[in-house]
């Protein structure tokens, strides 16, 4: 009996295996205990209303929008910026990143330059975006290709070094050039981590959505939200969080799902 235990690795072993019915059960808890929390203290009175709506407030404010102020029209063009802005940012940063990655005089010549750049903030831009692009929807995909572009070079180039360097000189002793280096080992080998650097910046491209859509905005989720803040709609407020959250959680999870598909040898068997 003992032996048997400790050949199965405990729950909350470093690393410890986990079944899939265990994982929903801690997801379920982790997603319901702040709501619980929330609504906790939505009904205690301690705080007014005005401040903190509950969460049936909320959702009965998300159904107005939906019925009335075409809710599913705001949610639309949002996926429709975030989606083209970070589309551009991977069109452009996948390559670049790919170069600084593999050539050392790439990364010296750009890696610091971006690296400067990635530390301004997006929002400073917004008045240079108006002037050189204008007010139309260009303006605001191009807010949230500034605040993911960036991040996203430095991102590709770390996931391309971290390839181990035994692969690449076992390729050179077959005798791979260096087109073949870069397309059949450094990108294939890589090709994992760079599905989870589209991931993680797909969410940042949504914090950004609210800040792209101060610029002359008439829709969208985070034109909504700022101008729910001028009439204290504080419930309207946080509907317009939560959807954006869930949006969020739906494209990861359809990430973590292609990932799992595309590389299955990496998934764990639990």
């Amino acid at each position: 009996m003992a032996t048997r235990n400790s050949a199965r690795p405990s729950l909350w072993s470093v690393r410890g295996p986990m079944s899939q019915r265990t994982y929903w059960v801690f997801a379920a808890v982790g997603l319901l205990a702040p709501l619980i929390a929330w609504w906790a203290v939505a009904s205690s009175g301690l705080v007014s209303k005005v401040f903190m709506p509950g969460p049936g407030q909320v959702l009965s404010r998300a159904l107005v929008w939906f019925n009335r102020d075409n809710l599913a029209g705001d949610t639309q063009i949002s996926v429709y910026r975030v989606t083209a802005g970070w589309a551009l940012s991977a069109v452009f940063a996948l390559p670049i990143g790919l170069m600084i990655g593999t050539f050392r005089p790439v990364q010296a010549l750009l890696e610091p330059l971006t690296d400067f750049i990635r530390y301004m903030p997006a929002v400073a831009f917004i008045p240079l975006v108006m002037l050189w692009i204008g007010l139309d929807e260009s303006s605001k995909i191009a807010i949230i290709f500034i605040g993911t572009f960036f991040q996203m070079i430095l991102m590709v180039a770390e996931d391309v070094r971290r390839v181990p360097v035994a692969q690449v000189e076992a390729a050179q002793t077959m005798g791979a050039n260096r087109r073949e280096l870069m397309e059949l080992v450094l990108l294939q080998s890589a090709k994992p981590a760079l599905l989870d650097t589209m991931r993680i910046t797909m969410g940042w491209a949504w914090t950004y959505l609210v800040v792209a859509e101060l610029v002359a905005a008439n829709s969208g989720l985070g034109y909504s939200i700022l101008k729910a803040q001028r009439f204290l709609q504080t419930d309207k407020i946080f509907g317009g969080i939560i959807i954006i959250g869930l949006i969020g959680l739906i494209t990861d999870q359809f990430f973590r799902l292609a990932h799992r598909k595309a590389f299955p040898w990496m998934v764990r068997k639990s």
